[in-house]
């Protein structure tokens, strides 16, 4: 699978169109011919040679990723970045010193002090807030970056950001990187899987697309209510699908042979395929019923909140999903008041940020705590970030008052996956106002999350448009110190 990491062919070279037999044996990926020998002769040895993993640049330490998408920003001063400053002058004016173009700030507002107290947690002593206990009992398994710094103080521009790489999008999602880069490591099952909870966050569909890259690699939809996926129950018996199957690959790749770049319409074909055998995995995976009690008490799936539940529920089947082999899983939030960024607290900080840890903490903590005890953290990264942080101050200190949108410095964490546990990496300013200690970018983080699964981020690169595109564009450090 050399193509992963070289320029390939340039898309607009035009070539005479083969028959279909031998366009179906010679096009781009071969999609095409493993979909059609395998649907045709129900036969799965097309899917494990397009699936089969491809060789890293250099020894993974990581195999699997679950990233927990806490949208909206949650207040890197309210969790892990303490700031006592922020309580000994609440009330104060910031001045003009603390203003910046990307935060919400004016010299009139005044600095807001946590509500929570901050505690130093385990044996490392890291320090987090009151407001994740269930957090703070797996703290020397965490490793936070203080000192995120990100581009424009916008939820969908951030989201892209933090998803692809681009405030603008119109790139593949990193989850697509990793699904390219490595293909699957279960031929019935995608690479890549967002447990969403019935809504699309700011910046779209585009967080979780595959883009320019080969549309097998985009994310797969699994919802926390009712049926997990659409049409996943067959209608027709194996025999007569592969028939249908059959023919829509035969048809698709006469089509294919008169276009100039084939690539879209493998991408298709080899969809068709996973979506068969799909059929049979997913409904098994997406049953926890029947999971140990100790396991979904573990998780919360006996909370009596049903935001909690919902949470709880993708938290465990992401975990059965790394079991099963999936590269990539991503969880969102649910939406407890109708904000499509749950996280987002102008006002109501107390209530509103204590309702979304309340939803989402105890299962994150699980998913440590039940990957750790199997044997799978080593392998598995549990990333933890949202798109911003809050600003350190507020128009006015109120009961009800918030925090306002901050990219100057805030807050992530990783797990498992041959990061550090129990460290801090980075700081902001006293008032958590601006990274001044190693600011990071997205790009940095993304290129040390590819180096985890043995990816060099400079070498895994795509041709589209006449250039080689990678996921940190042109910049992106992999940062060691964070790194056993």
């Amino acid at each position: 699978m050399t193509h992963l990491f070289s320029s390939g062919t340039c898309p607009g070279r035009v070539a005479p169109a083969p028959g279909r037999r031998a366009f179906l044996q010679q096009s781009s990926f071969g999609f095409g011919w493993l979909a059609y020998q395998g649907l045709y002769a129900n036969q799965l040895a097309g899917a494990a040679t397009r699936n089969a993993i491809a060789a890293p640049h250099h020894p993974a330490k990581a195999t699997s990723i679950i990233f927990c998408f806490m949208d909206g920003g949650p207040s890197h001063v309210d969790t892990f970045d303490y700031k006592p400053m922020l309580k000994k002058h609440q009330g104060q004016r910031i001045g003009n010193r603390a203003v910046s173009r990307r935060s919400q700030s004016s010299p009139e507002r005044v600095w807001l002090g946590s509500p929570w107290e901050f505690r130093q947690r385990g044996q490392s002593g890291l320090w987090v807030s009151d407001l994740f206990p269930k957090l703070a009992q797996v703290a020397d398994d965490l490793c936070v970056v203080r000192s995120m710094v990100g581009e424009l103080p916008l939820h969908g521009q951030s989201n892209l950001l933090l998803h692809t790489g681009r405030s603008l999008g119109q790139a593949p999602s990193l989850g697509s990187w990793v699904s390219y880069g490595l293909g699957s490591a279960n031929s019935n099952l995608p690479g890549y899987v967002v447990l969403n909870n019935d809504w699309v966050p700011n910046g779209g569909l585009e967080n979780f697309g595959s883009s320019f890259l080969p549309t097998s690699h985009q994310a797969t939809m699994m919802r926390a209510k009712g049926v997990p996926v659409d049409n996943i129950a067959p209608k027709d018996s194996s025999t007569t699908q592969r028939r249908k199957l059959a023919l829509l690959v035969e048809q698709d790749a006469a089509f294919a042979a008169g276009t100039s770049d084939p690539r879209t319409i493998d991408g298709a074909i080899a969809n068709y395929e996973t979506a068969f055998r799909m059929q049979t995995e997913v409904p098994a995976i997406a049953d926890i019923t029947h999971e140990p009690a100790w396991v979904r008490t573990l998780y919360g799936l006996d909370s009596k909140d049903e935001h909690q539940r919902y949470y709880a529920t993708q938290a465990l089947r992401a975990r059965r999903m790394v079991e099963a082999g999936v590269r990539f899983i991503e969880i969102t939030c649910p939406s407890f008041d109708g904000n499509n960024s749950p996280w987002d607290q102008h006002g109501m900080l107390k209530v509103n940020h204590e309702k979304n840890a309340r939803v989402t903490e105890q299962s994150v903590a699980a998913l440590i705590i039940d990957l750790k005890q199997r044997g799978l953290l080593e392998t598995t990264i549990v990333l933890w970030a949202g798109e911003m942080g809050r600003t350190p101050h507020t128009p006015a200190v109120s009961a009800n008052c918030g925090r306002d949108h901050h990219v100057n410095g805030f807050t992530l964490f990783m797990a498992g996956g041959g990061f550090k546990g129990g460290t801090a990496y980075g700081e902001t300013d006293e008032f958590g106002n601006g990274a001044v200690v190693n600011p990071l970018t997205v790009h940095d983080i993304h290129a040390t999350l590819l180096h985890q699964f043995g990816l060099d981020h400079t070498r895994l690169t795509f041709r589209h448009g006449g250039r080689d595109y990678r996921l940190t564009d042109v910049s992106g450090t992999v940062v060691k110190p964070v790194l056993v």
